[in-house]
């Protein structure tokens, strides 16, 4: 619509365009938009967690070899004077070489000590190649699996050959003897790690990766080939394992500055406190430092592993910051191997960093392997250089003048940084640094609330953050707080868990075996914790006993189910449905906590949460009563009772507006089923039975009684889009006439799981090959044969079911089963279809042809405790099997086979005998693996045993899992739409501002009035007959629907944006759409004669459509009236037109959904709820043909078949809502109207063609017009005041409030001015002045006010 730049700003508006937007758009609720209809009902993909430490290690013997030779210098070291003397911080020429040796000695292995104080120490001092070798063998005999440290310090000795050789002594020290290597290797074994202290030490390194690498080649010389000589002698051991650390590279010399010890490595990995600060004061900055002295540095007061002194502060920050630069530097399974695996190497490695930064300022390069990515230039080292700073500058005072020590301000300065990362950041980029830091500030209770509440909203951004942490190394800090009495911590230290176990179920283990669990007890136990917090705890109690048997016993012990069943009513939506789901994991597969439930009444005070007003509640209570009766190993007549109470009560749920409830229902029922097989398999051939004796013909059957598949009676049969509603609508292939044998339910063909086949219900392979196999296409129920069943017992008195006596609950849930199989939503059915069946299957199998039941013996009851068979069952199967835990969700669906796109090609299947199902008399007599013959058919237990699991296992909707990835996202985040920068709320606000202004433009125009309405400004050839319009009310799209599928149109290009089937069956019809949400994310609401309510997304758009939701919204239509008729015609003869279909009216403001049709009530539905709030009584004995309401008023207007309106107020009870009611009209009200002003008054028209205008306070019409004769449809225009008249005369007449005819149209335009059809449908746009017109000859057409005025 291009409008003159004048209107755009016409003064009429009186409010700006935004005010506009803002006032109306944004106050509008959305409905159907929430998480469960936006995403698949599955969890998520499990990642894998590498961060368990596979292998833990200890280094449990340490061999301190030293080569000094005190006195002597080797030969090939020219040492400078003065020169570097110290080794281990003690002058050898001080005292006696062999004292000095000797201390020296004790001194190293007290400072390994300090890192490892229960390891093995065997020194070694000046040694011979014998007593080298025999300190390594023993050592390592001794160690077994463990590691072994290899320390060799090589001053006395001449520096490592290339030939890879060390050197010591001969006996009496005359001579240096060479050692090789790859001898030191062969006694060292592995895992160890090698210390090399001496120059050229980078030699050492490359000669033990060669030999390492020659030991690899014998080994797999000898694998290959056991003849070979090498496979004769011993298989020296893999080098795999082993770490080196050298002090120097290859070509250089330890430094000899006589400032510094002659062992600096060693000093640096071993007493890394003292040469840093050392290092420290010989740094020209030291300067800056005044009065701080080597000596002073001994001084420092304080132990080194006490935090609160100064040198154990000092100590604890260079942990820290070691640590963080190895983890932000190293690669993660590096870091992990390294830092992680055993404490001394991760001491050593820290150390080592250290190493590298002071001798690279000598010029010395130390070398590791695994090798290292240099970190001496990290940022880290300025804090520690800081802190240092920050602590040395205090010494003079303390030590002088005894001041209290300040402590250092370095982790409240990382946690800030931390903070900044948290609040400052974008969400893609590298992790941050300080995370370690936090690590160790956990260790401090000063700190710790803070770096708790840090670390919860570090772990909120998402799984990725969680297994960052976990990989740092988070895990066992956090099980150890769990022993924390302090209150402060519980909030922050649940949700830390709760994010664990979200990402990592894994963990439940753990806790359970450190008594984690009791935390959570009593913390959901305690009434005042907020709601969230004990939402988080029970969900991770429920992950505790999910498919973990100790974890189980140990929460029903804590008291868990009293604890759940009191926080059943908690006002807080996820609080009850956690509740819910954890009642129904610990009694799942565990018939203590059953018994438990039942002594406590838990399913009774679960039936409340039946009728929750969120869905989700709704659901997890179905799922945990489902596990209730799906368990009892033992059966009494007592629990017996119970499951069939809880049957009965779940039996209520089956017309819940929510398809995952309803899927929920269909798994719960199946473990009924799995439980009472034996009684639903007689109750299955009673059904079958019944249906083939009781030949009602379908509707449709009787309309085309030979042919199965209506074939279009239109030239060109269109190409369909395929849908995926969540991949399998039972529906789409390309052919239209395929398309529509959905009864038949041969589901290759219809783009569906062939699950039903016996041949994949069965466990055994070999039966696919005959039984039921898709190749001869025999199900056991189609869907024509269960719907059919579905109407032969009607099920439209399910409400009243409790009352009836025991023995038919299974006939009554056999029906429920029946019921949902039809459901219009397809994973409903698919589930509800896959448990018919394989009941169905095994009576077929079990029931002898000569035995089959005669209808005499059906009446009599089922046996309710089971026969022998079944308690051979429970022998065999034992309880049902649970899921693997691998699997990261339970099991969602069943793997579907891969044969969904068949060829189009195959016919159609149409079952034998006449539509019924083939029967066990017609199967393949082929004798299958577990079918012993008609004699002992189940005799020995394991065929139902074995096939038993098939229902059970298979059917699991994947919600708790779906429900915990609640924990894993982000909670603090602001939601996308509440943030104004966002891409979703910026294409809010444009669709606002589209809105805002198509109201304006078109207020504009019939403000002027509209004198003709004539222009035709589009014409097509729909695919099928329409028989509904709906104009969408802001952008340029209008939806036609034939009898079953939607054609999408964009009217101002004139192009078809889309088609696609309903899914609806075939012998009903689409008689109702509604544009959900059309201010914003539109949704397509069709509305069928069956009751049945099917709402779409992603239409007309380049996408699939998907259906978001379907449910029964009308559960008993009369199914006398449904429209048998072919095909919508015109509305001539009402009574053989199968009446009015459904009928419907959305009110957007409160998200209510009218219907009514062929029924006597009005039902209420609240989308947001997803359930029926009131049933309005009509109060006549016809059906209601227009419904309109305004919701400001509470009103509803119903037109009748009778021809009476009535108008209720909602608000009054079900007998004194109705107020008022007309009865002038004589015949069928094609419409009835109400105006949405506050003073609006009721429009009706008749098929006579009377229109009256009636104020809803008075008793009579204040106007009447008469219009044409024979009116099959009409609309008015709720802006413009104007009504269209189609008459089955085969002309259109528009009319203004007065009464004028402004427009008559006969014949299209152009087409040599065709005449125009019978019309079949009209729908006037809801703002613009256009007219859409849909005829009986497939045209639809749209007529608009003349172009000057647009």
């Amino acid at each position: 619509m291009k409008m003159d730049s004048d209107l755009l700003h016409s003064p009429a508006v009186g409010l700006t365009e935004e005010e506009e937007a803002d006032m109306n758009d944004w106050k509008l609720p959305l409905t159907f938009m929430k998480k469960r209809h936006l995403e698949k009902i599955e969890g998520s993909k499990a990642l894998a967690q590498s961060w368990r430490m596979k292998d833990r290690m200890k280094t449990v013997s340490v061999a301190l070899v030293l080569c000094l030779n005190v006195g002597v210098d080797p030969p090939d070291v020219v040492k400078t004077s003065p020169c570097a003397r110290l080794e281990c911080w003690i002058d050898p020429l001080s005292m006696s070489p062999q004292k000095a040796l000797e201390t020296i000695g004790a001194n190293l292995q007290k400072q390994y000590e300090n890192w490892q104080p229960r390891a093995r120490y065997k020194q070694s001092l000046d040694p011979t190649v014998d007593e080298v070798k025999k300190l390594c063998t023993s050592l390592r005999r001794n160690a077994k699996e463990e590691r072994v440290l290899f320390h060799y310090n090589g001053h006395g000795v001449p520096r490592p050959t290339v030939n890879g050789e060390i050197w010591v002594f001969n006996k009496n020290y005359t001579q240096y003897i060479p050692l090789s290597i790859y001898d030191l290797q062969t006694w060292m074994g592995s895992p160890s790690i090698f210390v090399y202290d001496c120059s050229n030490a980078g030699i050492i390194v490359k000669s033990f990766k060669q030999f390492a690498l020659q030991r690899e080649q014998e080994l797999e010389v000898a694998a290959i080939n056991p003849s070979h000589p090498l496979a004769q002698m011993p298989l020296p051991p893999s080098m795999k394992n082993c770490i080196q650390l050298a002090a120097c590279e290859a070509n250089e010399l330890l430094p000899m500055n006589p400032d510094l010890p002659a062992d600096l490595f060693t000093s640096c990995l071993t007493t890394p406190i003292k040469i840093a600060l050392r290092w420290f004061c010989m740094q020209k900055s030291a300067k800056l430092v005044p009065g701080v002295t080597l000596d002073l540095i001994e001084k420092i007061p304080g132990r080194l592993n006490d935090r609160r002194t100064p040198l154990g502060e000092l100590n604890w920050i260079f942990t820290a910051i070691t640590d963080t630069i190895a983890w932000n530097v190293l690669p993660r399974d590096l870091f992990q191997k390294l830092f992680r695996q055993d404490l001394l190497v991760a001491s050593l490695f820290r150390n080592f960093l250290l190493a590298e930064r002071i001798m690279r300022s000598y010029n010395c390069t130390p070398v590791s392997s695994p090798r290292l990515p240099p970190t001496y230039m990290h940022a880290m080292w300025q804090a520690w250089d800081l802190a240092v700073d920050i602590c040395l500058s205090q010494l003079p005072t303390i030590i002088e003048e005894g001041t209290a020590f300040r402590h250092s301000p370095f982790f409240a300065e990382q946690l800030t940084a931390f903070q900044v990362w948290l609040t400052m950041g974008v969400e893609n980029r590298n992790p941050p640094e300080q995370l370690p830091i936090v690590l160790q500030v956990l260790l401090s209770q000063v700190h710790r609330l803070r770096a708790l509440d840090l670390l919860g909203r570090f772990l909120d951004l998402g799984p990725w953050a969680v297994s960052l942490a976990l990989s740092v190394g988070i895990f066992p800090y956090v099980l150890k707080l769990l022993q924390s009495s302090a209150r402060e911590l519980r909030p922050l230290l649940v949700f830390i868990w709760a994010k664990i176990l979200a990402v990592d179920s894994s963990c439940q283990a753990d806790l359970v075996k450190d008594n984690g669990h009791k935390y959570f007890l009593s913390v959901l136990a305690d009434s005042y914790m907020p709601a969230e917090h004990r939402t988080m705890a029970v969900f991770i109690l429920a992950v505790i006993v999910n498919n973990y048997n100790t974890g189980q016993e140990a929460c029903l012990q804590g008291n868990l189910i009293a604890n759940c069943l009191e926080q059943l009513s908690d006002p807080h939506p996820l609080l009850r449905q956690w509740v819910a789901i954890c009642l129904g994991r610990i009694w799942q597969n565990f018939e203590p906590a059953r018994w438990c439930g039942v002594r406590d009444s838990a399913h009774e005070k679960l039936y409340t949460l039946l009728s929750d007003p969120i869905p989700e509640v709704r659901c997890a209570a179905v799922f945990a009563l489902g596990t209730f009766v799906g368990n009892s190993a033992e059966r009494t007549d007592h629990s017996t009772t119970i499951d069939h109470n809880v049957a009965m009560m779940l039996a209520q749920l089956i017309n819940d507006g929510s398809p995952v409830v309803r899927k929920e229902l269909v798994v719960a029922l199946s473990h009924l089923v799995v439980q009472y097989e034996s009684n639903f398999c007689t109750v299955a051939l009673q059904f079958i039975e019944e249906e083939k004796n009781y030949a009602v013909p379908s509707p449709a059957n009787a309309a085309e009684p030979g042919n199965m598949t209506p074939v279009r009676d239109s030239p060109a049969i269109p190409r369909l889009r395929s849908v995926n509603s969540y991949t399998n609508i039972r529906a789409v292939t390309t052919a239209r006439n395929l398309n529509k044998s959905l009864q038949n339910l041969n589901l290759n063909e219809e783009g569906g799981p062939a699950a039903f086949s016996p041949g994949n219900l069965s466990t055994s392979s070999s039966a696919s090959s005959t039984l039921g196999s898709p190749d001869n296409d025999e199900y056991i129920l189609s869907f024509e044969t269960i719907d059919k069943m579905r109407r032969v017992s009607s099920y439209s008195s399910l409400n009243s079911l409790i009352g009836v006596s025991f023995n038919s609950v299974y006939t009554q849930i056999w029906r429920v089963l029946l019921h949902l199989a039809a459901d219009p939503f397809p994973e409903v059915s698919d589930l509800a279809m896959k448990v018919l069946n394989s009941i169905a299957y095994k009576a077929t199998m079990n029931a002898r042809p000569q035995r089959i039941l005669d209808s005499g013996s059906l009446t009599q009851s089922a046996p309710a405790s089971p026969t022998s068979k079944g308690t051979h069952i429970h022998q065999a199967g034992g309880s049902p099997p649970m899921p693997s835990t691998s699997s990261s969700s339970l099991t969602n669906e069943v793997p579907k086979p891969p044969a969904r796109e068949q060829p189009v090609t195959r016919p159609p299947y149409t079952p034998t005998l006449g539509g019924q199902a083939p029967h066990s008399h017609q199967f393949p007599r082929t004798r299958k693996m577990f079918d012993k013959g008609p004699e002992q058919a189940a005799e020995d237990g394991e065929e139902p045993g074995g096939h038993r699991n098939y229902v059970s296992l298979a059917l699991q909707t994947g919600l708790c899992d779906w429900s915990a990835k609640y924990f894993a996202q982000p909670v603090m985040k602001i939601p996308e739409e509440h943030d104004l920068e966002s891409q979703v709320r910026m294409e809010r606000q444009w669709r606002f501002l589209r809105n805002a202004r198509v109201r304006r433009q078109s207020r504009v125009i019939t403000q002027r009035g509209i004198s003709r309405l004539d222009d035709q400004i589009f014409i097509n050839r729909n695919p099928g007959v329409p028989s509904v319009v709906k104009f969408h009310p802001f952008n340029t799209c209008i939806a036609v629907a034939d009898k079953d599928s939607i054609c999408f149109w964009d009217w101002e290009k004139g192009e078809r944006l889309d088609y696609f089937y309903n899914g609806n069956p075939r012998y009903t019809r689409i008689t109702a759409m509604e544009y959900l949400n059309g201010h914003d994310c539109s949704l397509l609401l069709t509305a069928t004669d069956d009751g049945a309510l099917r709402v779409w997304k992603n239409f007309a758009d380049q996408k699939n459509p998907e259906m978001v939701t379907a449910w029964q919204g009308l559960s008993d239509m009369l199914p006398t009236t449904r429209g048998l008729a072919r095909r919508v015609s015109i509305y001539l003869d009402r009574s053989k037109q199968g009446g009015a279909g459904m009928v419907v009216d959305w009110e957007q403001e409160t998200g209510l959904l009218m219907t009514s049709g062929d029924v006597r009530v009005i039902r209420i539905w609240d989308t947001d709820r997803e359930m029926k709030v009131q049933d309005i009584p009509t109060g006549a004995d016809s059906c209601v043909t227009s419904l309109s309401c305004d919701s400001q008023r509470s009103l509803i207007v119903a037109g009748l078949g009778d021809g009476s309106v009535r108008v209720f107020d909602r608000r009054m009870g079900p007998s004194e809502c109705r107020v008022m009611t007309y009865r002038e009209h004589g015949a069928w009200v094609v419409k009835a109207h109400l105006q949405k002003e506050t003073d609006g008054n009721i429009i009706s028209v008749s098929v006579n063609g009377d229109v009256r205008f009636f104020e809803p306070r008075t008793p009579d019409s204040i106007n009447v017009l008469q219009t044409v004769k024979g009116l099959t449809a009409l609309d008015i225009h709720p802006q413009a005041n104007l009504f269209a008249c189609g008459s089955m005369n085969q002309f259109i007449a528009v009319y203004n409030a007065n009464g004028d005819v402004i427009s008559n149209i006969k014949y299209y335009d152009g087409f040599m001015g065709q005449r125009i059809g019978a019309i079949s449908c009209l729908a006037f746009h809801p703002y613009w002045p256009h007219l859409a017109v849909g005829s009986n000859d497939y045209y639809m057409s749209i007529y608009s006010a003349e172009k000057r005025l647009r």
